[in-house]
């Protein structure tokens, strides 16, 4: 057990994010990888209700298989001016999503949620992250979408990759950003342990 991880117990992620296993590898966290099942559809309301929505759903989909062990959802959703950027579908799209970030402000929004069946321990949060982009040009746009990083990734870009040239500064927590708020999700698991 490290010092971090407050259990014996093999961490489940509902998630085949690279981002979020590569964080929980950051903080020493043991875990296997068991992608949910749920399938997203657009929903109306608050950022901060639609991604904890999200977040205990893929964890209460995967936590019926693993009742002995905790099971972690985590769910990354991208906002400016309260419209959801969500992942591009093709490189225009990308382009104008990038356009629209250039010089601006916008948010991260994190939800987090984990479930332990045999421990009846369950909580969920959100976490939110600001974040400014540089005045970029149209050619540094098309340069960073030539790399194809933006394709997979909400607001399409990547803050642990290339696309950390595109950021002037950010308002919060960096890992939120790149897809997990891990600090804040260990804080919660020892808590609810106590």
């Amino acid at each position: 057990m490290n010092f971090w991880y407050p259990v014996k117990n093999e961490l489940v992620l509902a998630s085949k994010s690279p981002r979020r296993t590569e964080i929980l590898h950051f903080a020493g966290v043991p875990h296997s990888i068991h992608p949910s099942s749920v399938d997203e559809i657009p929903m109306e309301g608050l950022p901060e209700n639609i991604v904890k929505h999200w977040a205990q759903a893929k964890a209460a989909n995967i936590s019926v298989s693993f009742p002995d062990r905790p099971v972690l959802g985590a769910d990354t959703m991208v906002f400016r001016d309260g419209v959801l950027l969500g992942k591009p579908k093709s490189k225009d799209q990308a382009y104008h999503m990038i356009h629209s970030l250039s010089g601006r402000w916008h948010t991260v929004y994190g939800g987090v949620s984990l479930m332990w069946q045999s421990r009846g321990l369950s909580f969920t949060f959100a976490e939110a992250t600001k974040v400014k982009f540089r005045d970029l040009s149209d050619l540094e746009i098309k340069a960073y979408i030539s790399t194809g990083e933006p394709m997979d990734k909400a607001g399409a870009y990547g803050i642990q990759g290339q696309g950390c040239v595109l950021i002037k500064k950010i308002d919060g927590c960096y890992f939120n950003v790149m897809g997990l708020p891990v600090s804040r999700f260990l804080d919660r698991f020892k808590d609810s342990l106590s």
